[in-house]
């Protein structure tokens, strides 16, 4: 995958305040959220088995959301959105947080399915979709970002790091999957990512596919 890549009325007009603001969108109140959360989790039960396109596995969907949640991260970076598995696992955590998902993919077809699930499970709101070409968009994010998560172009992960690391919060975490897998530009990523005294990487093997999670430090 080359990824160069509801709520209701109070929802909607607290996502459009933000977003106009240039803030993070403000999560919905408890009645809203259980109405939100039984949404998406029926979305991704009835969608579990028919995602194609390298989308991430359910387990692997699961980890992402967990992390930004317990971390209470708001300003999500996806660089590859496929057809929106993982950016609707990542935005459903952000709508908790009170934070908002930037996903960049440069597939139009995979760029509008992506957007058509996101509306369907609930999460449009917390999500920003851009069809775009992420070697170019990423350079260009003001950011700051706090979570990042790169699926894109295997060979392409040490650069998507070094152009958001400046951008990358201090205990921000950058996370990139398969890199468990034997793809080019994978182990020359984790090199990168293990020398740098800065951050504090960690290797989820909840799945085959592997997630890495690299943590800044300082």
């Amino acid at each position: 995958m080359r990824g160069l890549r509801g709520g209701g009325l109070f929802v909607f007009l607290a996502a459009a305040t933000a977003s106009a603001a240039g803030r993070p969108a403000v999560g919905p109140p408890a009645t809203a959220q259980r109405e939100l959360d039984a949404r998406v989790r029926a979305f991704l039960e009835r969608s579990r088995a028919g995602w194609r396109d390298l989308n991430v596995p359910y387990e692997d969907g699961q980890v992402l959301h967990d992390l930004v949640v317990a971390k209470r991260f708001t300003r999500g970076l996806e660089i590859g959105t496929s057809t929106g598995h993982s950016g609707v696992w990542i935005a459903w955590a952000m709508s908790k947080t009170g934070g908002k998902l930037t996903t960049i993919e440069i597939d139009e077809r995979r760029h509008k399915m992506a957007v058509a699930h996101f509306q369907e499970a609930g999460v449009a709101p917390w999500v920003d979709a851009r069809l775009a070409d992420a070697h170019q968009l990423v350079k260009e994010l003001p950011g700051p970002f706090d979570f990042v998560f790169s699926d894109a172009d295997k060979d392409w992960y040490t650069q998507y790091f070094k152009d958001v690391d400046p951008r990358l919060a201090p205990g921000g975490c950058f996370t990139a999957h398969n890199v468990l897998q034997r793809m080019g530009g994978i182990r020359e990523f984790l090199d990168h990512v293990q020398a740098r005294p800065d951050y504090q990487t960690t290797i989820d093997r909840t799945s085959g596919s592997g997630i890495s999670i690299s943590c800044k430090t300082r």
